[in-house]
């Protein structure tokens, strides 16, 4: 078993391999595309985004496409011609106000790269879906990937999730000689992606150079917040061994151990305090309806409910270790968070052109 480089077949099998990646700006995207343009078995990486970043990678030609687009099957497909294998990652969180929006860009978008993979006969798809996927589950105990993925019907982002899932079992049924890769990770979080996931989740009105140990005393501890997470790095070696290895299915990600309020109250030097699960939830609907907050509280009614995962299959199947634990991930997601850090691509950029008037002005969770 390896966990690094292509398949233990050895490197004459697996060289020169052309990888096309969907969604190739965005957090996993722009991991992944650092990790495939240092591996030696793959000879160019197309990268593809609805807007072109101003940063230059190794064996990487961007492209820019839309998924909301009609012509968008069409212009997939000729991107995908000739590809060894495509990674889908596109997918759009906010804005979270306008679900119609997100369904043309997830679910819609996703189905156009379905077809465009069928025509471009694509012979590998590795696709991202997400512990979100997963119908509530139990805490105390980790579940495989045989779990049912019925999502959480009143969060836009998990029942889109489910949906993709639904339109993946029928691809994968209709087209047995493309080898589909469908993987399942916990929360994803880096330094450089930081500054894009607090526009996602936290709004304008979170102050990054405050998130530090000393400024939190307290933590809330609410029934069902455990959660698992994952470097967003070390999701990235998941997906380039899915494009070596010759597996199928899907693979649950994640790293130890699981986040509790114990775990975030010892990494915050602060107190758990128990709190009652419709107070916390009562004051991030307030947020959401006074337009101080981007994430909708069904989605926090989604979150206390996944599924802890047990991860032995991608160990074992796909060669998959990660390297870093929860805490050194939540450090370094936190060290992000104070320095504003972010990476020259437009999802991830430090800050908007005007800074936190531009998410005031273009309605916060209601533009991406």
């Amino acid at each position: 078993m390896t966990t690094a480089g292509g398949p233990a077949g050895g490197a004459a099998d697996w060289q020169g391999r052309r990888v096309v990646v969907v969604g190739a700006t965005g957090n996993a995207g722009s991991a992944l595309v650092r990790s495939l343009a240092g591996d030696p078995g793959v000879s160019s990486v197309v990268g593809l985004a609805r807007r072109i970043p101003d940063w230059s990678v190794e064996k990487t030609t961007w492209a820019a496409l839309d998924l909301r687009d009609p012509a968008a099957d069409r212009d997939l497909a000729h991107h995908f011609d000739g590809a060894d294998a495509v990674v889908h990652l596109a997918w759009m969180i906010q804005p979270a106000r306008d679900p119609l929006m997100t369904w043309r860009t997830n679910v819609l978008g996703t189905a156009h790269v379905l077809r465009a993979a069928a025509a471009a006969r694509v012979p590998a798809l590795v696709v991202a879906s997400s512990v979100g996927a997963y119908a509530p589950g139990p805490k105390d105990r980790a579940v495989d990937e045989s779990w049912p993925t019925h999502g959480w019907p009143s969060a836009s982002y998990t029942r889109e999730k489910a949906y993709v899932e639904r339109l993946l079992d029928t691809f994968a049924f209709e087209h047995p000689d493309t080898r589909v890769v469908r993987m399942r990770p916990g929360f994803l979080f880096a330094r450089e992606a930081a500054s894009g996931q607090r526009r996602l989740f936290m709004g304008p009105l979170v102050p990054g150079p405050l998130v530090r140990p000393e400024r939190a005393p307290l933590v809330p501890d609410v029934p069902g917040l455990r959660f698992q997470v994952l470097h967003t790095s070390d999701a990235a070696e998941a997906y380039r061994l899915a494009v070596h290895r010759p597996v199928r299915g899907a693979f649950n990600l994640a790293t130890e151990p699981v986040v509790d309020p114990a775990l975030l109250a010892s990494l915050f030097g602060a107190r758990p305090v128990r709190l009652p699960r419709a107070l916390l939830r009562g004051a991030l609907a307030a947020a959401w309806r006074a337009r101080l907050a981007p994430a909708p509280p069904a989605l926090f009614d989604a979150f206390v409910r996944l599924p802890v995962m047990d991860c032995a299959r991608a160990r074992d199947e796909l060669g998959w270790v990660p390297r870093l634990g929860a805490e050194e991930t939540l450090r370094d997601l936190i060290h992000g968070l104070r320095h504003r850090s972010g990476l020259n691509t437009p999802p991830l950029r430090s800050e908007l052109p005007h800074g936190r008037l531009d998410e005031f002005a273009t309605g916060v969770g209601g533009r991406p």
